[in-house]
Formats: structure tokens, sequence, C-alpha cells
């Protein structure tokens, strides 16, 4: 993309997204100057069914790349330099980038650790070029030792493909006016929200580029994927309407989480049940820790690299209790597993918070309740705080329950860090 888009008038929407290039590697290459230009692994060890979180440039030219299996990883560059990672490093500079861009428009809206969409429609909040600001957001984010690479288009999706087309260090821009041509030979699979089982259906009707689907009939692709069919249709074409939400107060909150993965597969009933209550645990100290009560549990599991199944359920009124919250979890098992399926991952996570003040209680009311039905009786959050504050100050062994030993060796060292792959 040569500097003549400067002075080319932009008409529309602008909608970049930025990506950070291998942003969790980059970190590790740019604390451990040694590492660099070295291929560079962050995930869990490959003795433990670790997974690749991230990978350098330079591992990725092995084939390695993010949930790969670290085993596999292993085998196809046994030279890697491993890092567990260190998400609070990556979360700071994160956070410096955001910032970046809010000097530019207030309306980024962050979608994982390292990536966002910007509007920087012109009139709106800068009459400057979109592309200068982008190059300018560019130079900025270097001087922070990393690099991104940036799409801009007039919706997101074409943004969020653009970005893609040219890593690292990339600017591509679709001008307006142009976003159909750009996207009319690219493979149905390059629009985000396509998975492979979308592409295979789409396959079967002879539609295998974002041109083909943009043309085809709208009834025949609602009747084929509901009402998500002609929405498709619609992105393929470019016509999109994007709303670029405002930054995000930093310290909101939606959801809490926990996930475990474990070092050698969970069969049995009372391993998996045991597995969700430990996970349910941490979730609730660190609902706890926040001042968080939520009503909402969900309930993840995950049987190898590409099978996941999920499970929700609302708790009769908001809680940051372990055992209300496990329970819950617990009972959604019949729903997402059956028994003698292989485990390989339990995830519990909390949402739907509420504002209102908790329920003042005596340590041990309702112990071990239960409601109608088998549901949660009233919580012991008292109790919890009581062993919270025994663990703050004695270390996480002081309290655990027999269920938490048995895993004590038995999970994975891969730390769970969010979306980092570009």
């Amino acid at each position: 993309m040569g500097a003549s888009h400067d002075i080319v008038g932009w008409d529309g929407p602008a909608v970049g997204l930025l990506d950070l290039d291998a942003f969790f590697a980059s970190v590790e290459q740019l604390d451990h100057p040694e590492w660099r230009g070295r291929p560079v692994i962050v995930g869990g060890s490959a003795d433990r069914r670790g997974v690749v979180s991230t990978a350098s440039y330079e591992a990725r030219h092995y084939g390695v790349h993010s949930a790969m299996p670290s085993a596999t990883a292993r085998r196809l560059c046994p030279q890697a330099i491993w890092t567990q990672g260190h998400f609070g490093r990556y979360r700071e500079l994160s956070a410096s980038v955001m910032a970046i861009l809010t000097d530019e428009t207030p309306l980024v809206e962050q979608v994982s650790i390292d990536e966002a969409f910007f509007d920087v429609t012109p009139g709106r909040f800068s009459h400057e070029s979109p592309v200068a600001i982008c190059r300018r957001v560019q130079e900025r984010v270097s001087e922070l030792g990393i690099t991104c690479s940036i799409g801009l288009g007039v919706n997101k999706t074409v943004a969020k493909i653009a970005s893609e087309r040219e890593k690292p260090r990339g600017l591509t821009v679709v001008l307006p006016g142009t976003e159909c041509a750009f996207l009319a030979p690219l493979p149905v699979g390059a629009m985000s929200g396509i998975g492979p089982a979308t592409e295979a259906r789409l396959r079967e009707m002879g539609v295998r580029t974002l041109g083909e689907l943009a043309a085809t009939d709208g009834e025949e692709l609602e009747r084929r994927f509901g009402v998500l069919g002609p929405r498709m249709a619609l992105r393929a074409a470019g016509l999109e309407r994007s709303v670029v939400a405002e930054a995000a107060v930093p310290d909101e909150v939606k959801s809490v989480s926990n996930e475990r993965t474990f070092s050698h597969d969970l069969t049995t009933r009372d391993d998996v049940e045991a597995a969700v209550l430990h996970v349910a645990d941490i979730v609730a100290r660190r609902l706890r820790k926040r001042g968080l009560r939520g009503r909402t549990v969900t309930l993840k599991l995950k049987f190898d690299v590409s099978h996941a199944r999920t499970a929700q359920h609302a708790l009769p009124r908001p809680s940051d209790d372990a055992r209300q919250i496990g329970r819950l979890a617990v009972r959604l098992l019949d729903e997402a597993w059956n028994e003698g399926v292989p485990v390989r991952l339990v995830g519990v996570g909390v949402s739907g918070f509420s504002d209102e003040a908790p329920e003042q209680l005596t340590l041990f009311d309702g112990a071990g309740s239960e409601g109608p039905n088998g549901s949660p009786g009233r919580d012991l959050s008292a109790l919890g705080r009581v062993t919270d504050a025994l663990r703050e100050r004695f270390g996480d062994d002081a309290v655990s329950y027999g269920r938490d030993l048995r895993f004590r060796d038995r999970t994975s060292d891969t730390a769970p860090m969010g979306k980092s792959d570009a």
C-alpha cells in the first residue's frame, strides 16, 4: 500500500481492526532479548498435555500454531524455547495498546487481549485521513517494542479480513467502494463466523467464494441456515453496517470463569464431579475477591482438542458460594456429558452479576441444605470468606477439600490466556 492512499478522500465509515502480531511470543522476545530471532512457544508442557497458546513467527516456520498439542509442537520444532507465559505482563502491554487507540477515538471495542476494532470515520472525531491515523497507531505500538497489523475498511467484516492479509506489521486498506471486489475472490472460510461445518454445507450448494455467497438467493440461504443465512450474504457483499461500541470501562466484568486441563482424561463420574466442584470453588473465590455475586452458571467440558460442549442454567438468586455454584454445575453434567466419555478439560463460569447488597448470614446458616427439587439452598458465603482469609494468610494449601488433593499433580500447566494467534 503506497503513500498515495493518504491523499485520497475517504467517504463514509472507517472501521479498523488492530491485531497484535504473535502477541504473547513477541512480549517474551521483548523481555528476553536473547530470544529474538529464535523460535519461541508460549504454552503448556508436552508432558502434561499442554496446548500452544502462541508461537513466534520463527516457530511458525516449522508449522507450529496456536491450539496445537504441545507434544506435536515439540516434534515439529524441538529446538524451540518454551515458556508457560506471563499473563500479567501481557495484560499490561495490551492496556497500553488500547490506550493508544483511545487517544485517537473513544470508539474502541476490544474483542480479545490482542485485538480491537476502532472507528476513525472522518468528521466524527477527527478530520484526519483514517490511513494516517492507522500509520500513527502502528508507529506508537512499535515504540512499545511489539508490532501490530491493521485492516481498514467500511465495516467490521472487511476490516477483520483485511487485517489478516499481510502479517506481520501489515496495513491493508480497502477503500470505500472497493470492498465487493476485495471480498469476492476470497474463500467463504475467510469470513469470521463461517466454520468448517458451514463451509462444507455451502460447498454442497456450489458456493465456494464470498462473491458466490453474496450472489446466492437469500430465501435459499434462510431455508438452509435460518436468519443467519441472508446476513452471511450481506456481509459477503461488503454491505454490513457496523457499530463500534465505546471503549468499555476497564473494571467492568461480564463473567468470572476458570478452567483446568488434565494431564490424563477423566472418565468416571466421581472424578468428573470432583473436578467440577474443584473448579467451581476457584471461581467462587474469584467472585468474592471482586465483590461479585452471579446468577448464571455455565459448565464447559472439552473431550479432545476440537470437541467441547457447554451447558448453562440460572441460580434462584445471585451467589458467590462455591457450594451453590458447584451443585448447579454438577447438575449440568447430565446435559453436557455421557458417563464414560473421556473429559480433557473442565471449565465453570459465572455471569449475570447483581448490584444488590450481600445478604447478611451467620457463619453456618443453612449448611448443607438444599431447596426443593435439589436446588441449592441458602448459601455459605460467610464460610467461604473465612476460608479465603485463611488461604490469604497461610497459603492456598491451608484449607483444602479432599477432591482438591486428587488434582494437585493431574492438571496441565497450560495457562488460559485468551486468543493470541495472529
